[in-house]
């Protein structure tokens, strides 16, 4: 939403929560007239560097490779603070090497109006239990606005919580606690103010409108900082962000290693923040965004893009694959309930403890839990709709290709449904009721299946520019709430 020239100029008077006012207007278009920000918000460099070593543009913040000189350069400033330990008044950096305590940290390269080149420092999420810490990044909400209405919901929640395990009524409890669960976020997200170089700002929730914002966006080091220069009339030159400290109990963090933005939080939040500034595009192979439909404290669902493998390989365990970037990004102990063929898009289930994983897997083996897909196939099919009984065995490929074996392949079974029909094309809507590796692909262009195979499978039929294959509904029961839930993802094709 635009709020135009004269109120981006008032918006210095009166400054969003969690930033000071500096007494001067907003970047706008790039910009920059604005007064020296306070002394304690900018660490400049000494000895000053030369024009020759300022970048020309903002390198992408999605971009993996590594951060600028300059960038680089604040980044070890503020690492041999955090070493010795004289970072700020009643933090203690020791903090960060309890065992998954590391934290990710970063740095702002910004010009101020007289030309005088400094840097940011920022954290992500709170440090020591704190979300401010003099001399980083404030959070982009007001923390003592928060605590009027967080710590109360959270209490009430609690209260729910233990009246559901108690009740007869559990169902009737469950949905007023769901509902006060969402009324408690949609107010938390709306505390959280983003800014761009135009002198525009969004919640947090109208950001992601008609979705809600995954836990943890806007509270990433990136935002916060670019928050920081808007409001201080800093023009952002360059951005590191690295690991500090012992590495996630549950991800491949390294402590003074460097890490581009998250996609899954920062994916849509940073595009709108660095609106008005002259940004180097994202390199190809890193706009992928895996967009969170749900999540709570024992499971997560995401959107998954073609071409991303769900989960990493035994042959390699580190590469990149939606359970790497998830854990990357979380504390939890994350485990794909059900994978989907890295060609293939749409929902992918996740357990964050292995009670609940094991719940879900087995709804998934007892058909308690639905996963519908949709397809196109190639050519067109008989009747309407049926059922695939065929068993498959894997013929090599690291056991990925599938081939039906009536003696010693394993049973198979898809329900399929007909919902649209061209000249050359059938699309299909396919319910696996058992989960091999391939058996939808497999099924579909079988001739003792449908005799189709689905467009764009270049191992069962032809090669296209992707397989037109997306998990489009997934519905099962809460193992820990006993709620019926259901998601469903809009097919990309």
């Amino acid at each position: 939403m635009g709020i135009g020239w004269e109120t981006a100029l008032s918006l210095a008077d009166h400054p969003r929560p969690g930033t000071i006012a500096s007494g001067g207007p907003l970047l706008v278009e790039g910009d920059l007239v604005s007064a020296a920000p306070p002394p304690d918000v900018v660490t400049y460099f000494e000895p000053p560097p030369a024009p020759a070593e300022l970048p020309a543009r903002l390198a992408s913040p999605f971009d993996p490779s590594p951060p600028h000189p300059l960038a680089r350069r604040a980044a070890e400033e503020l690492q041999q603070l955090l070493h010795r330990g004289d970072t700020a008044a009643g933090f203690d950096p020791r903090v960060l090497e309890a065992p998954g305590g590391g934290k990710m940290f970063g740095v702002l390269v910004v010009a101020t109006k007289d030309g005088r080149i400094g840097y940011l420092r920022g954290f992500s999420g709170m440090l020591d239990g704190r979300w401010h810490v003099d001399g980083f990044a404030p959070p982009l909400f007001d923390p003592v606005a928060r605590d009027t209405f967080w710590p109360e919901g959270q209490e009430e929640l609690r209260a729910l919580a233990l009246r559901h395990a108690s009740s007869r009524d559990r169902v009737e409890v469950e949905h007023l606690r769901a509902e006060r669960s969402r009324q408690l976020w949609r107010r938390l997200t709306d505390s959280y103010v983003l800014p761009n170089a135009r002198g525009e700002q969004q919640s947090l929730t109208s950001l992601f409108e008609p979705d809600a914002p995954p836990g943890g966006a806007g509270d990433c080091a990136a935002p916060k900082l670019f928050a920081w220069a808007y409001a201080h009339h800093l023009r952002p030159l360059a951005l590191a962000e690295f690991w500090w400290g012992a590495p996630p109990l549950n991800a491949e963090r390294r402590a003074g290693e460097y890490y581009p933005a998250c996609q899954s939080k920062c994916g849509k939040v940073l595009p709108y923040m660095l609106e008005g500034l002259a940004v180097e595009p994202a390199p190809p192979g890193t706009v992928h965004e895996l967009r969170r439909v749900f999540e709570d404290a024992w499971l997560l669902i995401v959107d998954k893009p073609h071409g991303l493998p769900s989960a990493p390989s035994r042959h390699a365990p580190r590469r990149d694959s939606a359970l790497v970037r998830l854990q990357q990004e979380s504390s939890a102990a994350l485990r794909v309930v059900h994978e989907l063929d890295t060609e293939a898009s749409g929902l992918l289930l996740l357990a964050k403890d292995p009670e609940t994983h094991a719940a879900l897997r087995r709804q998934l083996a007892r058909r308690e839990a639905d996963l519908r897909h949709v397809a196109w196939l190639e050519g067109t099919v008989s009747g309407d709709h049926g059922i695939i009984e065929l068993p498959l065995r894997p013929t090599g490929d690291e056991g990925l290709r599938q081939h039906i074996d009536t003696t010693h392949g394993k049973h198979a079974v898809t329900e399929w449904r007909v919902t649209q029909r061209t000249g050359t094309r059938t699309r299909v809507s396919l319910l696996p009721r058992t989960r091999l590796v391939h058996q939808l692909r497999a099924h579909a262009a079988h001739p003792l299946g449908l005799a189709a195979p689905i467009v764009g499978d270049a191992v069962y039929g032809h090669a296209d520019a992707r397989l037109l294959l997306h998990a489009e509904a997934l519905s099962f029961t809460h193992p820990r709430t006993g709620e019926r839930l259901d998601f469903e993802s809009r097919p990309p094709f």
